[in-house]
């Protein structure tokens, strides 16, 4: 693993060494967050504020547990991420995100486990492969959702998604259209840059996703919603920190 100097509180996570689990859920949203930490933790503190990236650590059944958002893309994800598991001793990212279905078979609610990301981003040009890079989950974390998601009877997919670095393509339908094609179930905006991110580190992560819309017909549901209703994922997320 990359060794560094730079000690705990950074930039962006005013936390002291300590004060985060070593698996943390990570919404996009801080609303998110915040909900997770207040409707599923005890003992609940919030450990950052910084750039309203809230962060809180309690605890789930016995379990310490922390919950961060990450913001949106691949850049807020990267550093996030990065300092979680290079500074803090992180071990487990579980992203706990919206995503946009692609697939036919997807409907609002749906849960996507994200065994790999495709990606247009460059975060992975830093590394200088000869080639390019496979941005895929941790096995025994996918494992274990899949099992918590059939245990509760939780319609879900696995498969690729499509990690964008655009939210509001030139050529929307087509590119998904063609994404389709090559059976990729969603387009969202983190996960390539969390699994790239914890490759490098050799850290676990999985993205435990929830269809908030679906880019093929225009469906879609409120900012509300998408903060406090698609709990599936979060208790999955929650039943399976280590």
């Amino acid at each position: 693993m990359l060794k560094v100097n730079i000690k705990a509180p950074t930039h962006h996570i005013e936390a002291q060494n300590g004060e985060i689990a070593k698996t943390v859920l990570m919404p996009g949203d801080p609303l998110r967050a915040k909900f997770i930490a207040e409707t599923f933790l005890e003992d609940v503190v919030q450990v950052n504020a910084v750039r309203c990236m809230y962060a809180y650590t309690g605890t789930y059944k016995g379990k310490k547990v922390s919950v961060m958002a990450s913001g949106i893309g691949a850049p807020t994800m990267g550093v996030h991420a990065w300092e979680l598991y290079h500074l803090y001793d992180v071990e487990n990212i579980i992203r706990v995100g919206t995503t946009g279905g692609i697939h036919p078979d997807l409907q609002i609610g749906d849960l996507v486990f994200a065994m790999g990301a495709c990606y247009n981003t460059p975060y992975a040009d830093q590394h200088k492969l000869a080639g390019t890079f496979s941005a895929i989950a941790d096995y025994n974390l996918m494992r274990k959702g899949i099992d918590k998601a059939e245990e509760k009877n939780v319609k879900h997919m696995v498969g690729n998604v499509f990690s964008s670095d655009v939210f509001y393509p030139e050529y929307g339908r087509e590119d998904n259209e063609n994404w389709a094609k090559m059976s990729v179930l969603s387009v969202e905006m983190e996960t390539a840059a969390l699994y790239i991110v914890a490759a490098r580190a050799g850290k676990k992560a999985l993205s435990i996703l929830t269809v908030s819309d679906h880019v093929m017909t225009g469906e879609k549901v409120s900012a509300e919603i998408r903060q406090k209703k698609f709990t599936d994922m979060m208790e999955i997320a929650l039943e399976i920190a280590e």
